[in-house]
């Protein structure tokens, strides 16, 4: 979808005399917000058989743009009839009203304009050469013949047209092999599935761990507080901060305490 639309174009003064000013009201609305310039511009198609001819009549730049809805004046001098061939000065012709971003031409507004004599006698009986000056230009207004060309309003972007997702800095962890994780909201498990969430973990057997305060014995009776936990030859155990699995890593927090029976 285009960032930019035209919503009307109105045109003014016509029909008007073949050297009067070419007067446009544009309506157009911005669904994005644009750093850069809009360009529009208006071209005279001078010879349907040669380019050489087409006259860029004015050009203008208007921005930067923010999302709302525009409107404006554009106003062009006529074409400079020396440059047109004289077969070509009386007859149809084309308008064409374009508009740019960054050199990218997105939408194209074409008219068919009808230049003939403004006196009855003169189109009938038509002097060899012409008359400029009293040639008359009816642009038909109702008839416009839009075009519209894919851009890319955001070349800055990556190629997927989006920003590249930076996760916070408090979030940023790597794997053992220094891969970035998926983000949390991906992390499934092997099979596909999503994880239970945290309160649904359950053992193996099924059953929910019991909290915290309800941790017995076999015997029923509490278990001594932490200062009197001791291992099985009676030595004092290493401090938390000194905890590691058996391959040497750091255990999980607490909050994330996923094994499969507390022990006593």
């Amino acid at each position: 979808m285009s960032a930019v639309n035209i919503t009307n174009v109105a045109v003014l003064d016509n029909p008007a005399a073949f050297l009067n000013p070419f007067k446009f009201e544009i309506s157009y609305e911005c669904l994005i917000p644009l750093k850069d310039d809009l360009e529009w511009k208006l071209i005279y198609v001078g010879s349907a058989e040669d380019d050489s001819c087409d006259q860029l009549l004015e050009s203008v730049l208007v921005g930067p743009v923010n999302v709302g809805n525009y409107r404006f004046l554009f106003q062009a001098d006529p074409p400079d009839p020396s440059k047109i061939p004289e077969e070509d000065m009386i007859g149809v012709t084309v308008l064409l009203l374009t508009c740019s971003y960054l050199g990218q031409e997105f939408i194209r507004v074409g008219y068919y304009v009808n230049n003939d004599y403004d006196d009855e006698t003169l189109t009938e009986e038509p002097p060899q050469k012409v008359l400029i000056d009293r040639v008359q230009r009816n642009i038909l207004a109702d008839k416009p013949r839009v075009t519209k060309f894919p851009i890319n309003f955001h070349p800055e972007t990556n190629e997927n047209g989006g920003q590249p997702h930076r996760a916070p800095d408090h979030l940023t962890e790597t794997k053992e092999n220094g891969e970035q994780p998926p983000p949390l909201s991906d992390h499934t498990k092997e099979n596909g599935e999503q994880p239970p969430p945290l309160s649904d973990h359950t053992k193996e057997n099924g059953e929910q761990p019991p909290p915290l305060s309800d941790h017995t014995k076999e015997n029923g009776e509490q278990p001594p507080p932490l200062s009197d936990h001791t291992k099985e030859n009676g030595e004092q155990p290493s401090p938390l901060s000194d905890h590691t699995k058996e391959n040497g890593e750091q255990p999980p927090p607490l909050s994330d305490h996923t094994s499969d029976e507390q022990k006593t």
